[in-house]
């Protein structure tokens, strides 16, 4: 295992340095890939390394989805690209999109998969058996972990806005949603070494307001922009700083075609670019009398 700076320090590190709230996602669909590699399984590295080298000067994160590899036997095509990504761009932090959410010994492994295996500085985890299923990945207190809170996907409302029912112990803490409790837990109970962000889906603008008031210094790393249609500009006002917007097709396949390189790091400056008006428009906005 590597010893860098923790996740925080590298992410707010290479924000600034970009000038980018930008977290590329890389997701690799080999059906979707460029000939000659269409359909080609052995390309997942070579096309997402392409990406990386078209816009490592414009992102603040990398974000490859496990699934992806895992899928087509790839791991070791995984373990280059992360190898990749510390070359090409230095100080750019690699979150582990893998969603784990087991307990115990079995959570203990994922976590040495993830920080050891992989190397990853962060990675993203389901808070659903509470805080066990949290707490083996702290023993990595300079890495990051991104803890599922309000999801961008439709079916995130069938449990997660819930109303909490309260006992005694929890009167104190008002009308709440499974949501943000578990924001409120993640980012403060929980939040044993800072290293605990929340993932937020840009489809869901007013609850991200909502989690801003329970947990208003979270990192938030935010996906549903792009092709699953999030408002980008309702979704920066929100967030009120300290976020990370993910887009990982809407990049990744700006084009079919042989440009696709050029395609992507367009589509990536444009995002950057967009995100930041954004965010300098809701700073003004928040800023008038």
């Amino acid at each position: 295992m590597t010893s860098r700076n923790p996740f925080t320090v590298q992410w707010q590190e290479a924000a600034e340095r970009n000038n980018s709230a930008l977290c590329v996602g890389l997701d690799p669909e080999p059906s979707r890939f460029p000939a000659p590699w269409t359909h080609d399984p052995l390309r997942l590295y070579d096309f997402c390394a392409a990406i990386v080298d078209a816009t490592a000067d414009l992102v603040c994160a990398y974000k490859p989805q496990i699934a992806y590899f895992a899928a087509l036997g790839a791991e070791g095509q995984l373990e280059r690209l992360v190898a990749h990504i510390r070359k090409t761009a230095p100080g750019v932090p690699v979150i582990l999109d893998a969603k784990r959410g087991d307990i115990g010994a079995t959570a203990q492994q994922y976590a040495r998969e993830a920080f050891e295996r992989f190397d990853a500085d962060a990675l993203t985890v389901s808070p659903y058996m509470g805080l066990d299923s949290i707490e083996p990945y702290l023993a990595y207190p300079e890495r990051g972990l991104f803890v599922l809170c309000r999801t961008s996907n439709p079916g995130g409302a069938d449990l997660q806005t819930l109303p909490i029912a309260h006992t005694a112990a929890t009167s104190h803490l008002g009308d709440e949603l499974l949501f943000e409790r578990v924001a409120r837990l993640a980012a403060l109970d929980w939040n044993r070494h800072g290293q605990n962000g929340l993932v937020a889906g840009a489809t869901n603008p007013a609850d991200i307001e909502r989690i801003r008031a329970v947990a208003p210094q979270a990192p938030l790393l935010i996906p549903g922009i792009g092709a699953q249609g999030g408002d980008l500009a309702a979704t920066v006002r929100a967030a009120r700083g300290h976020f990370l917007i993910n887009a990982s097709r809407s990049v990744l396949y700006a084009s079919s075609g042989r440009d696709f390189v050029d395609a992507a790091r367009r589509e990536a400056r444009r995002l950057r670019d967009t995100i930041n008006q954004e965010a300098h428009a809701a700073a003004r906005a928040h800023s008038a009398p």
